[in-house]
């Protein structure tokens, strides 16, 4: 069976990262009978100068859209939209706006464990469904070890900067590839998809490049 991979560039704040996870599971479920799926889950912070204790989440957003109004319509259409993926997004369950950086850390120590998908998935349902406050340690400790990741080796990573030079080297990577927003998918290495695309798009286009793997190889 020909394999695909995809290194989806995401962060945990991103709702339409969490969209995007959901079409493209959808797609993977439909081809899963056609190809082998390795999807790993590469680290973007939409605001890395985010202070470590966080901001007021509706201070800041509306800061960020310009505006109450604004944000209200941004808030409620982007919930509305997740809800046809079912997913269920609180926007006033959520306190805090947090850094990212140290989920990150996690994502990148849970891949070396064997756990990141289910690490990814929890810290995105954290924030957008819970309404966790992901500023702190405790929190995240506590929800990534219910998605497998061994606690103490969670604990041990937020109080030490293990990952941090990993993380920052695969951002730079990103960057380096031209990646300037996100979700933004990478398939076979060199194909891009840029963002939260629809189950039926990441279909068509995973079958146009398995496609253009085999002529490549062929060659």
């Amino acid at each position: 069976m020909q394999k695909i991979t995809v290194e989806v560039v995401s962060d945990v704040v991103c709702p339409w990262c969490y969209i995007g996870k959901r079409r493209l599971e959808k797609a993977i479920e439909e081809l899963k009978g056609e190809y082998e799926f390795d999807v790993s889950y590469l680290p973007f912070e939409l605001n890395p100068n985010m202070p470590k204790e966080g901001r007021n989440q509706k201070e800041y957003l509306i800061e960020k859209f310009g505006g109450e109004d604004r944000y209200n319509q941004l808030t409620n259409n982007v919930a509305a939209v997740a809800a046809e993926e079912g997913l269920h997004f609180d926007y006033s369950q959520q306190k805090y706006s947090p850094n990212t950086r140290d989920a990150h850390r996690l994502i990148w120590l849970a891949k070396q464990e064997g756990v990141q998908a289910e690490v990814k998935e929890a810290l995105l349902n954290a924030y957008f469904e819970k309404g966790i406050d992901l500023t702190k340690n405790e929190n995240l400790i506590d929800v990534v070890e219910s998605a497998g990741l061994n606690r103490d080796k969670a604990t041990a990573l937020l109080l030490s900067d293990e990952g941090l030079a990993e993380v920052k080297l695969q951002e730079q990577v990103s960057s380096q590839r031209g990646v300037s927003g996100v979700p933004f998918y990478i398939v076979n290495g060199k194909y891009g998809i840029s963002g939260a695309q629809p189950a039926s798009s990441f279909v068509s286009a995973f079958k146009d490049i398995s496609e253009k793997s085999l002529t490549e190889s062929d060659k």
